[in-house]
This record gives C-alpha cells, sequence and structure tokens, in this order.
C-alpha cells in the first residue's frame, strides 16, 4: 500500500473540491497545454465530491498549493461547487531539455463569463493581451486566468498561462501533438481521476516509489525502460485503483514488478491490521511489456486506513 499512496496521493492533493462521470479533455482544454507535457492530471469534480472517502482523503492531505487555487478559483467568482465541472493540472517543462516544471489548470464547466468579467471590473483588475487573449490577474494570488472559450478557462501564474496560450493559438506545438501522452490517455479518460506521465516522469515516480526496495543497480536496470505510466482512481462502491507502466520490455517489467512486490511483502510484515488489509487487496502482475497494480477496497476500510500510521507516514 505504500506504493499505492506514493503514487495517488499527488493527484488527490490536486482535487479542489470535487457532473459527469468521467473527467475528459475538451479539444480547447487539449490545445491549451503545451506539448511537452511530465505529468497531466484530470479531475471530475462532482463525482469526487459525492464520495466520503475521496473527500475524507482531501481534507487529511491538502496541501499550501491547492489551497492557493481554490482561492483563484473563488477571486474569480466562480462558485466552484455549481460551475466547475472538471479540472485539469498540466506540469510540463518550458523548454525541451530543460528540468523545471510549470503548472497550468484548465477548470471546464458552464461560466457565465458576463458575470465574472463584471466581478472583475468592481474589483478594478485590468486585463493584459496575449495577441488577441485577455488576461486577468487574481487578486492576491500571483495568478492570472484566460477564459479561451465561455466553457473553459486557462489560469496558473503569468508565465505558464502564457505558454498555454501560445500552444492554443498554434505559435508552439500543443499536447495534440504529443503521441504518446495522446495514447495513454485513451486508457484512463473515461474514470473520474485520472493521469498520465511521460518517460521523465514515469522514471520519477517509481524511483520515489521504490526508495529502499531496490538497489541502485535493480533500479537502473529498468529505468532506461520505464517509457511511460497511466493511472486512475474511482470511488464508486468502495475505492479502485489501477497503474499501468508501459516498458516495452517484458523482462524490464518482470524485474520491477518482483522489486514491487518484495516490498509490499516487507511492508506487510510489520503493517498494522488496516494496513495488512490494504497490502493484501493490492495485486502487481506483468504481461508483454505491460506493469500493472490494482487495488481496491471498501469505504470503511479505506477510512481506517486513513488514521494508519502508514498513512501518515505517507503525508507528513
Amino acid at each position: 500500500m505504500k506504493v499505492i499512496l506514493k503514487i495517488a496521493i499527488p493527484a488527490i492533493l490536486l482535487v479542489a473540491a470535487a457532473s459527469a462521470q468521467a473527467a475528459q479533455l475538451s479539444a480547447d482544454a487539449r490545445t491549451a497545454i503545451p506539448h511537452d507535457v511530465q505529468q497531466l492530471v484530470a479531475i471530475d469534480y462532482h463525482a469526487m465530491e459525492n464520495s466520503n472517502s475521496a473527500m475524507g482523503l482531501r481534507e487529511r492531505v491538502m496541501p499550501p498549493e491547492l489551497k492557493r487555487f481554490e482561492d483563484a478559483l473563488e477571486k474569480s467568482g466562480l462558485n466552484e461547487n455549481h460551475d466547475v465541472e472538471s479540472l485539469a493540472f498540466a506540469l510540463f517543462r518550458p523548454k525541451d531539455g530543460d528540468e523545471k516544471l510549470n503548472t497550468v489548470g484548465v477548470a471546464q464547466g458552464q461560466f457565465s463569463v458576463q458575470d465574472i468579467l463584471a466581478n472583475f471590473r468592481k474589483q478594478k483588475l485590468k486585463a493584459t493581451l496575449v495577441r488577441t487573449n485577455k488576461v486577468f490577474p487574481l487578486a492576491k494570488t500571483g495568478m492570472v486566468v484566460c477564459f479561451v472559450d465561455p466553457a473553459t478557462m486557462v489560469f496558473g501564474d503569468t508565465d505558464a498561462v502564457t505558454k498555454a496560450l501560445d500552444a492554443r493559438d498554434g505559435v508552439t506545438p500543443s499536447l495534440l501533438t504529443n503521441g504518446p501522452m495522446m495514447e495513454a490517455m485513451k486508457s484512463v479518460d473515461s474514470e473520474p481521476l485520472w493521469s498520465i506521465l511521460d518517460q521523465k516522469g514515469t522514471q520519477t515516480m517509481m524511483r520515489q516509489v521504490l526508495g529502499e526496495a531496490g538497489s541502485v543497480a535493480d533500479f537502473e536496470t529498468v529505468r532506461k525502460h520505464l517509457d511511460g505510466s497511466w493511472y486512475s482512481m474511482n470511488f464508486q462502491h468502495g475505492v479502485k485503483f489501477d497503474l499501468t507502466i508501459s516498458t516495452g520490455d517484458p523482462f524490464a517489467s518482470s524485474t520491477l514488478s518482483s522489486l514491487l512486490t518484495a516490498a509490499l511483502t516487507v511492508r506487510k510484515m510489520g503493517g498494522s491490521d488496516a494496513e495488512k488489509q490494504a497490502l493484501s487487496a493490492t495485486s502487481i502482475a506483468s504481461n508483454s511489456g505491460l506493469l500493472t497494480i490494482h487495488f481496491a477496497t471498501t469505504d470503511a476500510q479505506f477510512t481506517s486506513l486513513l488514521q494508519s500510521p502508514l498513512f501518515q507516514g505517507m503525508v507528513h
């Protein structure tokens, strides 16, 4: 379960207030995401909000960054419980080979744009232009927002939003031209919470997940074969988590499976009852170069897990 939480919690950290049953991105939303995405997380607000397990997790792990996003939405004049249907957050490299990551948020919903703009005028907030796009500052947040259409809002730091608008306007490549990430998206975007990671993002994630579970030599054996990954969470009828890692190499996926299985076995020996239940509900398999991890539990068991030392260790 340590593996599951290490991977899943970063996604849940982004759940701001959780109408559809899937967090799918519109064409406008996809074009507003730059090509060089390291990780993309998408969240169906209402599906998450209707789950006690999801909201219980959110209450325990909400970081300052999430609060900043919530404040930004509120100050834009949105009612996030009704106007926002889904949120996506993209962590991307501003330029090829850059280690620094920018983050841009994309909100989808039925927005009363004229009312929101009237609220901006009331606050005496003036727009700046990026070509024909009006970009408004969000008071006291250090963030800006742009409505690319009546149902799509891009927000974040000025530099990140500018680069998102560059992608949308065709000045730079967008997510639509990133074949591997678009292909990975097909596997998960019917779920209420999902994420896709590129090669770099997958390698970083697995290095953190394995920790002391594998030697440096073991990790280096599989690292170069980690091509990408995608995962989803579903909070209907309990909690379900599914992760797939693509290696393109049966030997690499088998080696990684062995490392993760060993890590779970060691943790199970010293875990609490709730942790042992969670570990028993976790399965790891390898097939044709794909490693899959599946976790499923009831809402009651998940609530117990939230109180466990293992969970507390993952979020503090």
